[in-house]
């Protein structure tokens, strides 16, 4: 069998997609709950240089999507895992409430998914995986932006800088390879992206 049929992709989801996005979510969710907790020393220090530098560590609520897009490589893949990861952080409690967690994740998520639209969900690789994050950094800040009338014209530039680095190298770059150091162990074969590491 070629490479080509054994890593052949299909956009039709099945179950055990459904049940892998969800445990990215979850566990993510987990994580965005967790960074609520700590993040609030390393945001003011940030905050001290200048104002919208603190965007640098937002990639720690960015990358459940990206992470589970690259694994199940499914249209929506995404926006649901950065969705549910947003709900669950909501459940756990978080001093942001429902706009700041909910609706902000939702955006996020439909900003990761352009990663992969804009190839048509045909590139599943580095660079849509790194778009992907950047993107979802993109949307983070745009929401900042519109629910914070009185950022300057240089916390506005700023902060979207800052969002969309952290996005690329948390959500984007470390996404990437932690789902390829997933991918080595195995666990990924029912995957495509676990089939195609194991032809590499």
């Amino acid at each position: 069998m070629s490479a080509t049929a054994a890593v052949k992709h299909s956009n039709k989801w099945r179950v055990v997609d459904i049940v892998v996005a969800a445990i990215v979510a979850v566990a993510a969710g987990v994580i965005f709950w967790a960074w609520d907790i700590v993040c609030a020393v390393p945001m003011a220090v940030l905050k001290s240089v200048t104002p919208g530098l603190d965007g640098l560590v937002s990639g720690m609520w960015l990358f459940a999507g990206p992470l589970a897009a690259i694994i199940v490589r499914k249209p929506g893949a995404a926006l649901f895992a950065e969705t549910v990861a947003a709900f669950i952080e909501l459940l756990l409690g978080n001093p942001w409430g429902i706009a700041g967690s909910l609706i902000v994740g939702f955006i996020q998520g439909a900003f990761a998914e352009l990663g992969f639209t804009v190839f048509a969900y045909k590139k599943w690789n580095f660079v849509s995986t790194l778009v992907s994050g950047t993107m979802t950094g993109i949307g983070c800040w745009l929401y900042g932006w519109i629910t914070s009338p009185g950022w300057g014209p240089l916390q506005i530039v700023v902060t979207l800088v800052s969002d969309a680095v952290s996005g690329a190298v948390i959500a984007g770059l470390l996404m990437w390879f932690l789902h390829r150091a997933i991918a080595s162990t195995g666990v990924l074969d029912r995957f495509e992206s676990g089939r195609s590491q194991a032809l590499v």
